[in-house]
């Protein structure tokens, strides 16, 4: 039986001489012949002397071009089903792509093409070759035959080539539903990491070339977690469909954009006009975004961060290109959500700072570089001390003495916000031992701790129950304050577990009370003995009538649900003396002190007793 044969058409002799060789060098080279041709001329010669099984064409070659050489091909009968899979390294993109299948193209591969690939594809029309020439030699032992057998021995065979040519056809969508799940987004048919970085790289090469301005940016969805969480992952694909749709309606036609998964989105933009361009579609992302979504019956409300990265000078390459990208998004969550902002050098030093500072307090535990400071809060009306709250504080070996909020949020990123909450409870129940051990006079005032919400998913009703246990201090000795934002997170599951800790004996404040937006239902919801009134509403007391307004609506709302009112941040006397007016009942603030060491607050109690 005949040999299948390859017709290999390329003008580049470096290129054709590494086709041939990874033809020639294939598992399945000894299964076909292969003719090689170096111009479109040349190659027509070669379809009228032989059959071929498929036919490896070049695009780009002088005189006859390979579209032009391939729509000659097949306007002759004899070569007019031959397969021709282009093969080139200059006409990449999907228009010419599209333009090859319109000249017949059975594929279209940009070179460098994977060896593996090319034989695969190679395999399938060498398989096909051969069962037409085992047809046709068939057909010829047929021929003596009788004429009826022969009949219907071709009728069979017409049903073999059929079954064939559907696998064949079969495979190809097979084929190109692996390209299309290998390159798309599954969920929203954008491009996907790889695909982006591929055509990143290829932009970036285009930028260098030309001296074109380029521009990246990077956006999520602000809060998406929670909508996921709240209203379940088929509403969360649906708002990430539409907000797709709606990102894609705010960029240029020529511009890309793709999903690298979660709520992460990229625009890339070429050959921009200006850099003030992509701000410019940056806030139009962002206005989109803010539009309310229609979720089924649902109206869900969130916002887009955006970051912006520039070639060159935000990098030159893909990975530095995108990381800086990624750094100025991370930059404007951080100081606005819902905002864009260009990367520049300072994030790149403050994200290493960060990350330096999330490093360091992975063993801050361990190396005891945790203490409590000690603040009082004091009756307004008799000065009496009537509880302490304890403030973390972290000696920090290369930074010094840090407070709370310089650190907090790198634990929460970190997950340290569990095992330093425990920490702070153990550390504050030892303390009230000593002091009761020591037989001072103000041991009986409790001392409150601040706890994040995830403790409150951390079994903290069992947490606080065997450290009261192991210290034997009494449930009074403990208050515990929480942030209103945070409790209106999930109501509910705080409301179980601080009801289970407040029938215990501890006393529970609502701290920075009025900046959560939580309603009158929920608080009578909660088991809360004292509401602590943010510092902002107290700052400027005497001189902002509003927020004069917002106190004295605060202490009133608080009489009416039978809670005590502790004002914060209280600096001045004319500060101390309107809260008395308004009925405030304590106070806490650098006016009667700064947050102490244990020592030093027990010196300065002893002092103010004997005094």
């Amino acid at each position: 039986m005949r040999t299948p044969k390859i017709l290999l058409v390329n003008d580049h002799p470096a290129s054709l001489l590494a086709l041939k060789t990874l033809l020639v060098n294939s598992p399945q080279g000894q299964d076909y012949e292969l003719i090689t041709a170096t111009s479109g001329a040349e190659a027509l010669r070669a379809v009228l002397d032989h059959e071929f099984a498929v036919i490896l064409l070049d695009v780009s070659m002088p005189g006859m071009d390979g579209f032009e050489t391939a729509e000659t091909i097949h306007s002759h009968p004899r070569s007019a089903s031959v397969p021709i899979i282009f093969i080139t390294a200059h006409y990449a993109d999907e228009m010419n792509r599209l333009k090859g299948y319109q000249h017949g193209a059975a594929d279209y591969l940009i070179s460098p093409v994977i060896p593996q690939i090319l034989q695969s594809k190679i395999a399938v029309f060498i398989e096909l070759a051969k069962k037409n020439l085992e047809l046709e030699a068939q057909k010829e032992a047929l021929a003596m035959m009788n004429r009826d057998l022969q009949v219907q021995q071709m009728q069979d065979l017409k049903r073999i080539n059929a079954a064939l040519e559907s696998e064949i056809i079969e495979r190809r969508q097979a084929e190109e539903r692996a390209h299309e799940l290998a390159t798309r987004d599954p969920l929203t048919s954008l491009m996907n990491r790889r695909s982006l970085t591929d055509r990143l790289e290829h932009a970036i090469a285009v930028s260098a070339r030309y001296g074109q301005r380029l521009a990246l940016l990077f956006l999520d969805l602000d809060k998406f977690k929670g909508i996921n969480d709240a209203f379940g992952h088929d509403a969360g694909d649906d708002l990430l469909l539409q907000a797709a749709e709606r990102i894609s309606g705010c960029v240029r036609e020529s511009d890309i954009v793709a999903r690298l998964g979660g709520d992460e989105f990229v625009v890339l933009m070429e050959a921009l006009p200006a850099y003030s361009s992509a701000a410019e579609v940056g806030r139009k992302i962002v206005s989109a975004i803010d539009t309310p979504f229609h979720i089924g019956s649902q109206t869900i409300k969130t916002s887009a961060s955006v970051g912006i990265a520039l070639y060159p000078q935000d990098g030159n390459t893909s990975q530095s290109l995108m990381r800086s990208a990624d750094l100025a998004m991370y930059h404007a969550k951080q100081e606005q959500r819902g905002s864009i902002q260009f990367f520049h050098e300072e994030l790149n030093m403050k994200m290493l700072e960060r990350t330096r500072l999330e490093q360091e307090l992975r063993h801050a535990l361990e190396n005891d570089e945790f203490e409590l400071y000690y603040q009082p809060k004091v009756e307004a009306r008799t000065g009496r001390i009537a509880g302490v709250e304890a403030l973390l504080r972290w000696h920090h070996p290369r930074l010094g003495l840090l407070s709370g909020g310089q650190f907090i949020g790198a634990a929460a990123d970190t997950g340290q916000l569990v095992p330093i909450g425990e920490w702070v409870i153990e550390a504050a129940c030892a303390q009230s031992r000593r002091w009761l051990d020591a037989g001072l006079c103000f041991p009986s005032i409790p001392i409150a701790v601040n706890v994040a919400i995830p403790q409150i998913y951390a079994d903290l009703p069992e947490v606080i129950e065997r450290h009261l246990r192991k210290y034997d201090v009494p449930s009074s000795s403990l208050q515990l304050e929480i942030t209103e934002s945070l409790v209106i997170r999930d109501v509910e599951k705080a409301t179980s577990v601080l009801r289970e800790i407040s029938e215990s004996g501890i006393t529970i404040a609502i701290d920075d009370f009025g900046t959560g937006y939580s309603s009158l239902s929920v608080l009578k919801a909660l088991p809360i003995d004292i509401l602590k009134i943010d510092q902002s509403f107290v700052r400027d007391l005497g001189k902002d009538l509003g927020d004069h307004a917002i106190v004295e609506a605060i202490v009133n709302m608080a009489r009416a649900l039978a809670l005590r009112v502790v004002a914060e941040g209280v600096e001045t006397h004319e500060q101390l003396s309107i809260l008395r007016d308004l009925g405030c009942d304590e106070h806490q603030g650098y006016y009667y002190s700064r947050p102490l060491p244990a020592h030093v607050f027990a010196e300065q109690m002893l002092h103010t007793s004997a005094a």
